[in-house]
């Protein structure tokens, strides 16, 4: 069975999400853009994602809960999970081990926690834009201590990536894959020895509605479950273009 996916979306909880960016638009955004499976990943936070899966339900759309981690080396870490108690679970270490400063809503923007009907029902406090004290290299175990797994995000792009930032992939991490931004270029891997082999795929990172676009990749799974999905995901194995579809 073969499902069209993007695993990188940010709702109105992270700072630099816009207030439009709801939980429940971005499920209905995703569905009617073609997407078979979605992954709500705000920063250093899983708090949209329980109202984020209720509406995919409602959408025939497979949501998957997750959160884009911000390393100890500001290293953007895309975290996936088949279902909301692990990620909540998980969520509570990372809670545990970001710095304890306020957000500034006027400096980095608002907070917004909503449920599914898009209501807003409180703003998160903490500062979720940060680093968190957890290192790059405890990542993925962590992540799959709690059921899920994790690679690195935006590989391409001059910041917050494990290229920009640490200079090189490093095996020994033990990602099973990297993500591209939507936008790299062909020529990427070119020059690159240490990205030979690294299976890639895309993501939107969508921060405002008119950012989610139609899918570009599939994955191959034996069964439509997020349980499938998260295997696949630590399988390592090749996204297939959509004109293979």
């Amino acid at each position: 069975m073969r499902l069209l996916f993007d695993l990188h979306f940010h709702s109105c909880l992270s700072p630099c999400g816009d207030d439009a960016m709801a939980p429940a638009a971005i499920a209905g955004f995703c569905k009617l853009a073609g997407l078979d499976v979605a992954a709500l990943t705000d920063h250093n936070t899983c708090g949209n994602c329980a109202p984020f899966c209720r509406a995919a339900e409602a959408y025939g759309l497979m949501g998957l809960p997750g959160m884009e981690l911000c390393t100890a080396e500001e290293v953007h870490v895309v975290c996936v999970f088949p279902r909301l108690p692990q990620a909540e679970a998980f969520q509570g270490e990372v809670y545990r081990r970001l710095p304890p400063i306020p957000n500034r809503p006027a400096v980095f923007g608002r907070q917004l926690l909503m449920d599914e009907e898009d209501r807003v029902v409180g703003e998160e406090q903490r500062l979720l834009a940060g680093a968190s004290q957890i290192p790059i290299q405890e990542v993925r175990a962590l992540a799959e201590r709690f059921g899920g797994t994790a690679w690195p995000a935006h590989i391409d792009r001059p910041s917050f990536s494990l290229l920009s930032n640490l200079g090189l992939w490093l095996p020994e991490l033990g990602f099973s894959r990297a993500e591209i931004s939507a936008h790299c270029p062909p020529g990427f891997r070119d020059g690159r020895p240490d990205l030979t082999g690294v299976p890639l795929i895309r993501g939107c990172d969508a921060h405002y509605v008119e950012q989610i676009a139609a899918p570009c990749q599939a994955m191959e799974v034996a069964e439509a479950t997020p349980e499938a999905v998260v295997e696949w995901l630590r399988s390592g194995e090749e996204a297939l273009p959509l004109s293979e579809r």
